[in-house]
């Protein structure tokens, strides 16, 4: 910890932000050793969205600093405010944008009010408490009242704007907040591990929390666990994966059954996968073929889309053409990979040609893919671009997801199913290190620019298709080990025969 006294470090926005999200990781920001972070792109991501919809917000660039504000810029950027909030706490907030509104203060015939980004559909404590906050000491700032604040959100579709209420409710609510934040930040240790760990792959302290709730066998890592569910389990006097593992599922069936007959039906898997993850094993579920398409293919294409999701525009789709050779066996050296690159500028007709084209290429190839979104960004396009009855039964014979293979056949000793937890479980190693799809993303906004003649450099693009193409391999890595557990169960059972 830190060895600077508490009073003399404000409350910030940020941490006010990071603690709506997490109290732990608020704790983190105040005393955590900063040598533990591990980079993560959502930040980075965020200010790009926030600079795009300020672009689309303002007539021209925001003016900085105290000489924007008394010259009644239109937007102002850049500027700390001070000030005090319940019990005397010490408060700092640094609003990405103060926007020029009519009214009066101490510049004249005009204030402000500050302008954040959303991320997301909608407004949240999160965008709720940090606009109150900066709202706040702006009025104090500016010796006039800020009755409201504003969400803009335009990255990539028509600009949004919501306004926010400054009222006496959300102000309450503020004050309790920053008591609360402020007696966080005062512990020795840094508060529980979050009951939902979802939003963890966003944080730059998931690798600090992933190794204790790894260590103490935190309910969150059993596969199908989220925050209502371990709420449930710890009433029950289940508090980690030991204590799930030695439950009996009868037993524990009933005791969940009185938050509703639903919750009974999960008991028994709950219990055989805290049971797998703790002894390290691997259960088949169903004897039948994993992957039956695969028998007398002459090749497979595997199949994985980039996409970002504000903009709702699948930028890539990647496909690795991975043929058997004379043998019959896969030949992972003739592999090949072709990206199609979607730029909007061509239109979707354009790329549903491209791929259409591809895909008649190998006709009587299956199509894997892991997880429901190719399938069904495949099938959308297919549909949109006129696919008849025909081409979309071919397609939706020709696609196989498998992730779902996998958690219909098998039981892992994993915390996750994702691509990227079973494909490492495997041996299956990324090229580029700590590179996720929010980094590849980036990498293409940063690509992208603002249209046809402002590119980024070439290299950023190969960077996007190497991981991609990994994605594809890894896909592979997943479904040649579901083959190799195919074959060892027909020789097995051909042994089997031939003794009797």
């Amino acid at each position: 910890m830190g060895d600077t006294p508490f009073a003399d470090k404000p409350l910030t926005d940020r941490l006010l932000r990071s603690w709506v999200r997490c109290r732990r990781r608020a704790w983190l920001d105040r005393h955590g050793d900063p040598h533990a972070r591990i980079y993560t792109a959502h930040r980075t991501l965020q200010l790009d969205d926030q600079q795009r919809s300020f672009v689309a917000l303002l007539p021209r660039k925001p003016a900085a600093g105290l000489s924007g504000l008394a010259e009644g810029a239109p937007g102002v950027v850049g500027v700390r405010l001070t000030g005090e909030g319940p019990d005397g706490l010490p408060l700092e907030a640094h609003p990405p944008l103060l926007e020029r509104v009519a009214g009066s203060s101490r510049w004249g015939d005009f204030a402000y009010r500050p302008v954040l980004a959303r991320q997301g559909r909608r407004l949240t404590r999160e965008h709720r408490l940090p606009l109150a906050l900066a709202g706040q000491l702006l009025a104090d700032f500016q010796q006039s009242p800020v009755g409201e604040a504003l969400a803009v959100a335009g990255a990539g579709r028509r600009l949004e704007k919501e306004r926010l209420p400054l009222n006496a409710a959300l102000q309450r609510q503020l004050d309790e907040a920053l008591v609360k934040l402020a007696a966080d930040l005062q512990r020795l240790d840094p508060p529980p591990l979050a009951a939902d760990r979802r939003k963890c792959t966003l944080c730059s302290w998931r690798g600090l929390c992933n190794a204790e709730a790894a260590s103490e066998g935190h309910l969150s890592e059993v596969s199908g666990i989220g925050a209502k569910r371990r709420e449930m389990l710890q009433e029950l006097g289940i508090h980690g994966l030991k204590d799930l593992a030695a439950a009996e599922p009868a037993v524990l069936a009933t005791q969940l059954e009185r938050y509703g007959e639903q919750h009974g039906a999960v008991a028994l898997p709950l219990v055989v996968q805290a049971r797998a993850q703790r002894d390290g094993l691997v259960e088949r579920l169903d004897q039948a073929p994993s992957l039956p398409e695969l028998a007398m293919a002459p090749g497979v294409l595997l199949y994985d889309i980039e996409s970002d999701p504000d903009a709702r525009d699948d930028f890539l789709h990647g496909f690795v053409c991975l043929p058997r050779d004379q043998s019959g066996r896969w030949d992972l050296g003739r592999g090949r990979y072709h990206p199609l690159l979607v730029l909007q500028e061509h239109g979707e007709k354009r790329s549903w040609l491209r791929l259409r084209r591809l895909l008649a290429a190998y006709a009587d190839w299956p199509i894997l893919h892991y997880g429901e979104t190719e399938s069904l960004a495949l099938k959308r396009m297919a549909q949109r671009q006129g696919a008849s009855d025909r081409q979309l039964e071919s397609y939706k014979h020709r696609l196989v997801d498998v992730h779902a293979r996998v958690r219909h056949h098998w039981r892992l000793p994993l915390n996750s199913y994702g691509l990227k937890s079973v494909a490492a479980w495997r041996g299956f190693q990324w090229r580029q290190r700590s590179v996720d799809g929010a980094r590849a993303l980036l990498w293409w906004r940063q690509w992208r620019g603002s249209g046809p003649l402002d590119r980024g450099h070439h290299q950023t693009l190969r960077w996007i298709f190497t991981y991609n193409e990994d994605d594809c391999l890894a896909t592979w890595a997943v479904a040649s080990w579901l083959l190799e557990q195919d074959n060892n169960e027909e020789r097995s059972d051909v042994t089997g025969a031939s003794e009797r």
